[in-house]
């Protein structure tokens, strides 16, 4: 743990200017709404402090684990498991469980994707939706209880990969925080188009998910 390795420093140097965009958006969204309900099982008792002090030291799983990291021009599905991938790792590390696939929270990511690619505007409530618009309209809100959140963000170039995306959410605490949530399973989106007048922007979306009932 510590150690970087020179394909970090290529990467950091590549992607500098278009991820310090994206660490920008995120920083205007620092607060992450979620809604919680009581029922979900399985998460391992962790102290917040304590907690905070292991995120912080986490690493990003290696590429021997989660292979394609920082492959652009990889075919969506590769890098949307690649990202699940990243995910389970950060989270495995900590002795929590790894998230299973819903395919509700699948099309409600694809949804708010692209909302955000549709209506331009990076947001939370893109095209004046609710954050959780998607999530019901996918049906995942119809149990008798709930919890859910969702992380947005968006990169051009090295800075939209699926490592430098992951990266700058465990960076920011209110990110860090769903991706090592009470959460039991996931839906992943990354859509590719114009975002504030950049063609080729990755827009990444990641809905969380658990329920009883």
């Amino acid at each position: 743990m510590g150690e970087r390795s020179s394909a970090d420093d290529k990467d950091a140097m590549a992607s500098r200017f278009s991820l310090l965009l994206a660490v920008a958006a995120f920083a205007a969204l620092a607060l992450v709404p979620t809604a919680v309900a009581a029922g979900v099982q399985g998460q391992q008792a962790v102290s917040q402090p304590e907690r905070a002090v292991q995120a912080a030291a986490a690493p990003l799983a290696p590429a021997s684990v989660c292979p394609g990291q920082t492959g652009i021009d990889a075919a969506t599905a590769v890098q949307e498991e690649t990202m699940r991938c990243m995910t389970d790792y950060a989270r495995q590390f900590l002795g929590l469980p790894a998230l299973a696939d819903a395919e509700e929270l699948d099309i409600s990511a694809q949804g708010k994707s692209g909302d955000i690619l549709r209506c331009d505007s990076f947001s939370h409530y893109a095209c004046g939706r609710e954050f959780t618009y998607w999530i019901e309209a996918s049906g995942y809100l119809s149990a008798q209880c709930w919890r859910a959140g969702e992380n947005l963000a968006w990169g051009i170039g090295t800075g939209g990969t699926v490592r430098s995306i992951f990266r700058a959410w465990m960076r920011s605490t209110a990110h860090r925080q769903n991706i090592l949530g009470n959460f039991s399973q996931i839906g992943i989106s990354l859509q590719v188009g114009e975002l504030a007048g950049q063609g080729g922007t990755h827009v990444w979306t990641q809905h969380f998910g658990s329920r009883c009932g």
